[in-house]
C-alpha cells in the first residue's frame, strides 16, 4: 500500500518508469523513500526517473515457494547505477548459479500485480 512517502514510487512503477529520490543539497539518490536525505538528512529533495540499470549484488534462490509460473523465484539485491541498492527479482532465467554471475549488469522491467507494478530485473542481453 503506498504512503506518502513512496507514492511517487509507485505511481512510476505504473507508468514503467523507475523514480528514486535525490537531494537537492548533496546531489545523492537514496532508496526507500522517506522524507529527508539519508545521507545530509535535508528534506530539499525531488523525485527524478533513473535509467533502470544496475548490476547484481548478492541473490537467493528461493527453493520453498515457486511462483505462480511454477518457477522458482531468485531474490536480489540490485546496485543501481544511481547508487542506491534495491531488493528484487530477477526474471527472464533459469534459477541456476552458473547462469547467474555476480556484477551481471541488469536492466528493470515491470510485472503488473493487482493495482501495483513491481520493478523486477532482467540480465542485459536477455529476451524479454
Amino acid at each position: 500500500m503506498p504512503t506518502p512517502e513512496s507514492a511517487p514510487f509507485w505511481a512510476g512503477t505504473l507508468r514503467g518508469e523507475l523514480r528514486l529520490q535525490q537531494c537537492d543539497d548533496c546531489g545523492r539518490h537514496y532508496f526507500y523513500p522517506r522524507v529527508s536525505c539519508r545521507y545530509c538528512g535535508s528534506s530539499r529533495i525531488q523525485w527524478r526517473q533513473v535509467s533502470g540499470h544496475g548490476r547484481l549484488v548478492s541473490y537467493i534462490i528461493n527453493h520453498r515457494q515457486p511462483d505462480s509460473a511454477g518457477r522458482q523465484p531468485i531474490i536480489a539485491l540490485v546496485e543501481l547505477d544511481e547508487g542506491p541498492r534495491m531488493m528484487t527479482n530477477i526474471v527472464g532465467v533459469d534459477a541456476d548459479p552458473d547462469l547467474l554471475p555476480l556484477d551481471a549488469r541488469l536492466t528493470v522491467e515491470f510485472e503488473v500485480r493487482g493495482d501495483q507494478a513491481i520493478p523486477v530485473f532482467r540480465l542485459e542481453g536477455a529476451a524479454s
